[in-house]
């Protein structure tokens, strides 16, 4: 799996994994406990890959359901670019820049997580490393992406302060790569048995200009083009005759195109998770599905 783009920043992650399915109090720190967060996980960083300690650090002190991190065009982290890139103080040394909720509590729109998306074991706090210096930043990315994966825990007081400021109970804390997030969260659809989709989402974030199918029967047939996904939609004779069904069984498998149906919504919710369009595309009895799809 490649960089998102060599010219890139390095992108990353804190991830929480949470005890027993609960959820953090705080969707978002105040100001000074996620400045005091950043501080910590600034010193971590530094500590695995001394290079970082010449970058902005950029955190944001909320947290996100991993696949509204792993989406196209890293939204998430353009936001903290963004923040980034309007904060004061550039070109005046390396800043520790963190963004939570707002005087009042609330929490700002860009770090406003999916409420759809709440109830998984994981949480990552999104994170972004960056400076004028390319070089450094390269080798930054570089060795974040040797280091984090295999040593990458956060230290102690680091994940007490996370637990306590989110109040949530933390059984681990560690940093990733956006590349290692997605490495894991492949191996997570794998062992759900969905690791057909895995192709479609990581052309969408990695390579977006390509094109990629599932064409693997008994699953749906998708096609990813031009930043969405599209989905055959068959009647039951369309589905029996694509998928080389004996005629005279069709009418006994009634219960397997069920379970294809509930299959195929199963999938659009994942994609969608991840920020990508799911157009259904009918497919009228007698059509060839793939050549539909291909227009």
């Amino acid at each position: 799996m490649s960089n998102p783009n060599p010219d890139m920043n390095a992108l990353g992650v804190m991830a929480l994994e949470l005890a027993g399915g609960q959820q953090p109090r705080l969707a978002a720190l105040p100001s000074s406990q996620a400045g005091e967060l950043a501080a910590l996980v600034g010193r971590d960083l530094q500590k695995l890959v001394p290079q970082a300690s010449g970058l902005d650090l950029v955190l944001a002190a909320a947290h996100f359901d991993p696949a509204e991190v792993l989406r196209p065009g890293w939204p998430v982290h353009r936001r903290l670019e963004e923040l980034q890139m309007r904060a004061p103080g550039r070109n005046q040394g390396p800043r520790l820049l963190a963004f939570g909720a707002d005087a009042a509590g609330d929490v700002p729109l860009p770090l406003q997580a999916d409420p759809a998306l709440t109830g998984g074991g994981l949480r990552v706090l999104p994170f972004v490393l960056t400076g004028s210096d390319t070089t450094l930043l390269a080798e930054t990315r570089d060795a974040l992406e040797e280091v984090l994966l295999a040593n990458g825990m956060a230290q102690a007081d680091t994940a007490l302060l996370a637990q306590d400021a989110f109040g949530a109970q933390v059984e681990h804390a560690r940093y990733f790569t956006v590349n290692d997030l997605a490495a894991m969260m492949a191996m997570q659809y794998d062992n759900q048995g969905l690791a057909g989709l895995w192709p479609l989402l990581e052309t969408a974030m990695f390579s977006p200009q390509r094109e990629q199918w599932l064409d693997a029967a008994p699953e749906p047939l998708l096609r990813y083009t031009g930043s969405e996904v599209r989905m055959a939609l068959f009647d039951p004779a369309g589905w029996c005759a694509h998928y080389a069904h004996d005629r005279n069984d069709c009418d006994r498998l009634q219960r397997v195109y069920e379970q294809y149906l509930m299959r195929q919504r199963q999938m659009a919710a994942v994609l969608e998770a991840h920020g990508l369009d799911v157009l259904y595309v009918h497919v009228e009895a007698g059509q060839d599905a793939r050549e539909v799809m291909a227009h």
